[in-house]
């Protein structure tokens, strides 16, 4: 769903540059105090501020800024950043999620390259790129997506790449295609929440249109990993957390995050329940043993969280299995 901002209305000049205008006229929803498992330290330990001046001096954009990540502080302290390509300005409006939503800009097409020469720069081993929607884009960003693999593969041929993508909804399907035939490690695409909570938590999504994706992707090259990430704590129940893994499986979704919901904003949607390490890891034992390679489940469990670890013992599953 494309949010469109009226510039023209004097009454709406500052709704249009808010982080979220889609949201200003929501009441505010109570916001529940964490417990004490969702506690982490602020950030500012030596390794975080040079993550921090690598960033900045590439003019990049991460995730864990704009989706106001809670492991920002670990990640960057290890020199784990997850980049966000094509904007800082997504044209969805998603109930969850912190990325400001308005109309973005045109592509830079310097990015795909200031990306790679930053983790070339930063060392890494394994690196997580994703971005914000661009229905606005024909291809919905799809050959930037690409231009950016190619790019990392070129600058930094050690470092494997997991991608986190869009839907790529009402896109050609030779957008996908594209993106699936960059070749990267892994591709990542979040179902985000259960099918009956679409309409008021992703309503610019749908549920099935992205399981089709992630089937698409091990249709087109078995060879790369595929992943999907949940959010748990927006209402949904158990049994219907169970479906969505079978969906998952039967598109052939090899790995599995599960991750608290944290409220952003008032205005974005009420945390329902706090769910405890303990059901974490009963939802974990569920899911292995409905046959994911890799699971992660923990309350501060996020797509790109400890991802290089979780890719090495990824690829050791499968290798295990051949």
């Amino acid at each position: 769903m494309a949010t469109v901002i009226d510039r023209l209305n004097p009454d709406r000049t500052a709704a249009a540059s808010a982080r979220h205008p889609e949201k200003r006229e929501r009441p505010d929803s109570p916001r529940l105090p964490k417990p004490p498992w969702l506690k982490v330290k602020a950030p500012g330990s030596p390794g975080y501020m040079v993550t921090r001046r690598i960033v900045k001096d590439h003019g990049l954009t991460t995730v864990c800024e704009e989706a106001a990540c809670p492991n920002i502080g670990e990640c960057w302290s290890q020199s784990h950043a997850t980049m966000m390509i094509m904007g800082e300005t997504c044209t969805r409006a998603c109930a969850f999620c912190n990325v400001a939503t308005g109309v973005p800009g045109p592509l830079d097409p310097t990015e795909p390259d200031r990306v790679a020469r930053a983790v070339a720069l930063m060392g890494l081993s394994h690196v997580v790129i994703t971005s914000v929607d661009r229905d606005d884009l024909e291809d919905g960003g799809a050959e930037h997506f690409a231009a950016t693999v190619q790019a990392i593969r070129a600058a930094a041929p050690p470092t494997t790449i997991e991608i986190l993508t869009p839907d790529f909804l009402r896109k050609p399907i030779s957008a996908a295609e594209r993106v699936i035939d960059s070749r990267p490690d892994v591709f990542n695409h979040n179902l985000e929440t259960v099918p009956r909570l679409y309409p008021t938590i992703r309503p610019g999504a749908r549920y099935y249109h992205s399981l089709r994706l992630l089937e698409r992707v091990k249709a087109r090259d078995p060879r790369i990993f595929t992943k999907s990430g949940l959010m748990v704590g927006l209402g949904e129940s158990k049994s219907e957390v169970m479906q969505v893994m079978d969906d998952m499986r039967s598109a052939g979704v090899e790995f599995l995050t599960l991750g608290q919901y944290l409220q952003p904003t008032p205005k974005h949607a009420p945390i329902d329940r706090f769910v405890s390490p303990e059901d974490f890891s009963a939802l974990e034992t569920i899911a292995r043993s409905k046959g994911f390679l890799m699971v992660a489940a923990s309350p501060l469990t996020r797509s790109s969280h400890h991802a290089g670890e979780d890719f090495a013992r990824l690829r050791a599953a499968r290798q295990a299995l051949s």
